[in-house]
């Protein structure tokens, strides 16, 4: 009864022709994400190569991260053009029946998990709120925690996952490049974190070690020097006093050449 007053409200239809426009819609979007995306991946490309060409393998490894996201992306938004195609053409199997197919899940499921990892791409959001408005929020819930049965292709959380990349697999995206423009890589192998943190502390404590020294050698030019605290003492004040002397004749000096120079400059007048 339920289905036939949907029937003859038109609500069915009205969905169908949602889901169609937004599907579409969203596959326009796909084409330009992918330009964007493949011009990212150029530039990224680029600076690994220049990095590669200059000797920088280290860098190049870092680097190599930049190249595999852009790449992720482009292979996710080739999925998510897929799932929308196959949308379009079972748009009348999904409009007449209340659950959702089985043949349909895997392509549903993986765009509403999309839609929580994708930036900039509205579409999605309303692909997403669609299928909640008729599959319930159960359904999508299932999708974006990633739960048991959930029906997202496997690729497409590997490819939309925030896990950095091991060095193994950085290494052998960098190695796949470096091979197709036939450039010899020299990547030295990742030291542990104790070695790292231990070559710090023999650099720390060398520094210390070294400034001990010093201190302890001009503790004993000073020992060597003076008798005691006072003698030393003595002999500041002393310098000091000397110091203050020298400066005062130093002044005396000055004016008496000044002098000296204005009585002969007078006496060249007279």
């Amino acid at each position: 009864m339920g289905k036939k007053i949907d029937a003859l409200l038109g609500r069915n239809s009205k969905w169908s022709a949602k889901l169609k426009a937004t599907t579409s819609l969203a596959i326009s979007r796909v084409a330009v994400l992918k330009n964007q995306r493949h011009a990212r991946s150029s530039i990224a490309r680029s600076d690994l190569l220049q990095l590669l060409t200059l000797g920088q393998h280290q860098r190049a490894l870092l680097r190599v991260k930049q190249v595999m996201k852009e790449e992720n992306m482009l292979d996710v938004l080739a999925m998510v053009q897929g799932f929308c195609y196959l949308l379009m053409e079972r748009v009348a199997l999904l409009e007449h029946q209340k659950d959702c197919p089985e043949e349909t899940k895997e392509a549903i499921s993986s765009l509403i998990f999309a839609a929580t990892r994708c930036g900039d791409f509205p579409e999605l959001v309303e692909l997403r709120s669609l299928f909640s408005a008729k599959y319930g929020k159960e359904f999508v819930s299932l999708a974006v925690d990633l739960r048991n049965n959930c029906g997202v292709n496997p690729k497409v959380i590997q490819k939309l996952s925030t896990r950095t990349p091991s060095y193994e697999e950085r290494l052998m995206i960098l190695k796949e490049i470096a091979a197709e423009h036939n450039i010899p890589l020299h990547i030295e192998e990742p030291n542990n974190d104790e070695d790292a943190t231990e070559g710090q502390n023999v650099v720390g404590n060398g520094s210390v070690r070294a400034n001990n020294c010093c201190i302890a050698g001009l503790d004993t030019e000073v020992r060597r020097k003076y008798k005691d605290v006072g003698d030393a003492a003595q002999a500041a004040f002393e310098s000091a006093a000397d110091a203050a002397e020298a400066a005062r004749a130093a002044v005396e000096l000055s004016r008496s050449d000044e002098d000296t120079k204005e009585k002969h400059i007078i006496s060249m007048r007279d």
